[in-house]
């Protein structure tokens, strides 16, 4: 009988821990589903990322090259066969000059991390919605910038996003107005050791297409 009575405390204490670690086990948010979506995990062991901005594919001098190594947030800018290094703990009026550039083009490369590194942001509810470009039914979110520091506050974007959490288009809306001031598309994804990224995004009309290029991934040994 004495038995019996440990043993079904032991079962009850048992059931309790597991009880316990349920409710510790945190729910990702949205940001962090679709962050780990296009390969966020392996971020921390990214060394430099690579990559040019714009310009043409049969073109390759043309458009921002950029090496950035996250660790040490050590930058190179190569345009118009002009050189520019910098750090970003230690900027002067040329760097500044050049990080405009980097914020902006790392946040077209990088939007779905954009999206955990950013502060200052609120991020909506999730929603079902049409996607501006393809008339898609997708999942949609907001992403709304304080209107204090930064390069652009105050502005807003929404993400469209399917049920793997990739993102599939985005419109970009200056200072949170009601109308885009930019839709596009996020298309012809590629892997760069374990991370996700579009390499062209496209307008409804023309034939608009900003591509990113020679990207590079190098990871630490």
């Amino acid at each position: 009988m004495k038995n019996s009575i440990a043993l079904f405390i032991l079962l009850l204490i048992v059931s309790s821990c597991k009880e316990e670690k349920k409710e510790t086990i945190k729910e990702l948010s949205i940001a962090e589903k679709i962050a780990n979506a296009h390969g966020f995990e392996h971020w921390n062991k990214v060394k430099s990322f690579e990559f040019t901005f714009g310009g043409k594919a049969d073109d390759p001098q043309s458009g921002r090259a950029w090496v950035w190594n996250p660790k040490t947030n050590d930058i190179k800018l190569v345009r118009d066969s002009v050189v520019t290094v910098y750090n970003r703990n230690n900027m002067d009026s040329i760097a500044l000059k050049a990080d405009r550039g980097f914020i902006n083009d790392k946040f077209w490369a990088l939007i779905p991390f954009q999206l955990i590194w950013d502060e200052g942001t609120t991020i909506s509810e999730v929603e079902k919605s049409q996607s501006p470009i393809k008339k898609e039914k997708l999942n949609k979110i907001t992403i709304l910038y304080s209107n204090e520091g930064g390069y652009t506050p105050g502005d807003a974007y929404d993400i469209y996003f399917d049920d793997n959490y990739i993102i599939k288009e985005w419109s970009y809306r200056e200072g949170n107005t009601t109308e885009p001031s930019l839709s596009n598309t996020f298309e012809n994804y590629q892997e760069f050791n374990g991370i996700k990224i579009a390499l062209e995004h496209k307008k409804a009309e023309g034939d608009w297409n900003l591509l990113l290029r020679n990207i590079k991934v190098v990871l630490e040994e």
